[in-house]
Parts: C-alpha cells; structure tokens; sequence
C-alpha cells in the first residue's frame, strides 16, 4: 500500500490554461466486460482499482461513454464523485457502440452534442476537463480526410462552457494542423510504443508546440509487446517487460503522457511503478533497436 502521493513520472501542464496533471495517469477502458461492452465481470474490485489509483497519486483517468457503453462513467462516478480538486477526468468523443458490441462512427453535429450531455450526465459534471474528437479513420489507424465539420462542432460546445479543452484522437498531422485553425488542442492520442512508431516525427512536433502526446496501446494493446529484447533488459533491471515499456515511453519525450489500463489492483502498482524506473542510455539504445528488427 502506497503511504505517499508519488510524483508518478514528472508533472505536465496542458497548455492554454490548461490542467496539470502527473505523467503517469490510468485508462479506465479495461474496466467495462470483456470487448469494452457491458459490465464488468467485478464491480466490487473495478471500484477498488479507480479509488486505488486517486489514492497512489494518479490526477489524470481517461474514459469515454463509449466505453461501456455508459459503462465506465457510472463507475467512475460511482467510486470517485465527489471528484478530488486535481483530477483531471478526459473523455472522447466520436464513436458509438452497435448491438453488436460493433463500434461506429458518431460525428454529426448533433451526435457529438448529444455525446457531450452523455458524458456530463454519467460523470456527474457541469463541464467536462478535456474531450478528444476520436476519428474512426481505420479503427486503430488515422487516414487522411477532413475533420473541420466535426472539430467546428466541438469548439462550439466549447464555446458554450460544456467542454474546458480539445483534444484529437487517431489522427493526422495534417488533420491535427486543420483542427488548430479553429480551435487550441491541447492533446493528441494515437496509437504508439515501443515497437509501433509511425508517430516519431509527430511527437516531437507536438512537443515543440506544448501539446500532449498520449499513446493508446501502450503495451500493444489486444496483442501484448513482445521481444526478446525487452524481456532481457527487463530481467537485468529486475522490473516486468511492461514497466520497461512504459518507462521507455516517459523517457521518449517529456510531453508524452501515459494511461495504461487494468482491472487488476497489482497490475495498477506494477504500471505506476514503471514511473521510477529509470533507463540509461545503453539501454534505451537497445530499446530503441526493437522497432527497427519489427519494421524490417
């Protein structure tokens, strides 16, 4: 049981006014049952990781209505509201769930606005800290095509005090530029880690403007890292191939903000943790040498 609140990977400050929260925050997706839809398989314990995390330092949780769907807002609510004057809660918006468990696309105008007031109503708030805008593009991937309808959406609800700050999700840099035309962005979450790093140039181009770069599957996602590599230098530092992972990533760049997720309370301190794992540089050579073996 963690005593203290850690200061989990270093502080970022989002830009614009914005929020600031530690580094290593938690992605409540994992949550909601198996496919990210209906209840969880233990509400008693998804309650106990959410309150776990606030009370280990985490001030940054990422969630959706999508989730669920509705699924993971009510819990949140459930454990944490009334929320701590620090948390920083993050939604997204831009999808929907099918009967099915299929997710669809939802950027209408009047989808987005109606997504928001979901949002509101399930957390329990009167404005909500930061929405993404997620672009389906292809599901895990971005694709090229304009965002401005769907952006100039947002930036209304902003404008009516329902949104604080935007966010994008799963996209381009060109989409990432339009959308700065109309409004500020203060973070971008797209998939990338260890071995995905399609969005080197884009991190580091975020980084000089102060924008956040919060990967999604972080650790893989539905097909966890894997990598001789990793497991070896993770034995040599006596931490899990996971840390080593998301202790990469918090030394890839200081506007890089993490949210890996679990439902599992040791996992919880197994990926905070990874905050204090410090990678020298030899190590970080080697690491950096996977991505290179898994694109050849």
């Amino acid at each position: 049981m963690i005593q203290t609140k850690p200061a989990l990977g270093g502080s970022f400050s989002f830009q614009k006014t914005g929020p600031t929260v530690w580094r290593m925050g938690y992605g409540a997706m994992q949550l909601a049952g198996p496919g990210v839809f209906g209840p969880p398989k233990d509400h008693d314990g998804a309650i106990k990781v959410l309150r776990e995390a606030v009370a280990a330092g985490v001030n940054h949780i990422d969630t959706s209505d999508f989730y669920g769907p509705h699924v993971v807002n009510k819990l949140i609510r459930e454990a944490l509201h009334p929320y701590p004057n620090d948390l920083v809660i993050v939604t997204k918006l831009g999808a929907k769930r099918g009967p099915d468990a299929s997710w669809l696309p939802a950027i209408s105008a009047a989808e987005l606005t109606s997504a928001v007031h979901d949002n509101l109503r399930h957390l329990g708030l009167d404005a909500l800290d930061i929405v993404n805008l997620r672009i389906m593009g292809k599901i895990h991937e971005p694709s090229e095509g304009s965002i401005e309808e769907a952006f100039t959406t947002m930036a209304e609800l902003q404008r009516q005090g329902l949104i604080r700050h935007i966010g994008l999700s799963n996209v381009t840099s060109k989409q990432i530029a339009e959308a700065r035309r109309i409004a500020d962005v203060v973070c971008v979450q797209n998939h990338y880690n260890l071995a995905h790093r399609d969005d080197d140039a884009l991190i580091d181009e975020l980084a000089a403007s102060g924008i956040a770069y919060v990967p999604f599957f972080p650790l893989g996602g539905f097909t966890p890292l894997q990598s001789s590599t990793l497991s070896d230098v993770a034995a040599r530092l006596g931490a899990t191939a996971m840390q080593v992972a998301l202790a990469w990533l918090l030394q890839r760049s200081p506007n890089i903000l993490l949210i890996p997720g679990t439902s599992s309370l040791a996992h919880l301190h197994e990926n905070l943790a990874a905050a204090k794992l410090n990678l020298p540089p030899p190590v970080l050579a080697e690491l950096n040498a996977i991505a290179t073996a898994t694109n050849h």
